[in-house]
This record gives structure tokens, sequence and C-alpha cells, in this order.
């Protein structure tokens, strides 16, 4: 998974799963939404990469943790629902008032 280019630059309304499937439309508030440092959306996007180990050559596949070949591409849509949301009431929420 990356982002797509666009003139030369990351397009973060656009996330190539595939050569043969873009998710598009993706909100830009979406990367509002932090965890540990970085977005929700880029953590998923890092941690479910398909990666071989350059010294044992152990492949580490996320599509083989479930039977089901839509699963990353359903959290994936699911995590930037929650983004969206979550920075949406995290926005609403009122400010803290220290030493009252």
């Amino acid at each position: 998974m990356k982002f797509a280019r666009k003139e030369g630059k990351a397009d973060k309304t656009k996330i190539v799963y595939s050569p043969h499937l873009n998710l598009t439309g993706v909100p830009l508030e979406a990367y509002d939404y932090i965890v540990n440092g970085k977005s929700a959306i880029e953590w998923v996007m890092d941690r479910y990469q398909h990666k071989v180990d350059k010294d044992s050559q152990i492949t580490n596949n996320p599509n083989d943790w479930s039977e089901d070949l839509n699963y990353i591409v359903r959290l994936l849509k699911k995590v930037v629902t929650v983004s969206v949301e979550g920075a949406r009431i995290i926005k609403g929420l009122p400010s803290l008032e220290e030493g009252k």
C-alpha cells in the first residue's frame, strides 16, 4: 500500500492498495487522528505491508492472517471512518481550563 502520486507529491486522498485496486476519496481530515505519532491510516498502511526480511527471507504477508481476502481493505475503510469521526468529536470538545 502506498499513496498515489500527483505532480511528484503524495496524494493522500488516494491509496494504492495493489496494481488493481485504488481507494479514492479519503478525506484529508482523517489524517488529523493521530496514534503513536502518525495518523491511524498511515499506521495501518505501515503495519499491513507485504514484506520479506532481507536476512532470513521470511515473508510477512498480512493476507495470511485471514481467509477473507478483503480483510485489509475493509479494515482500512473502517479506520478512515473512525479517524474522521474521532477527529470531528475531538474538535468539538470544549477546551480545558487549567487552574479552575
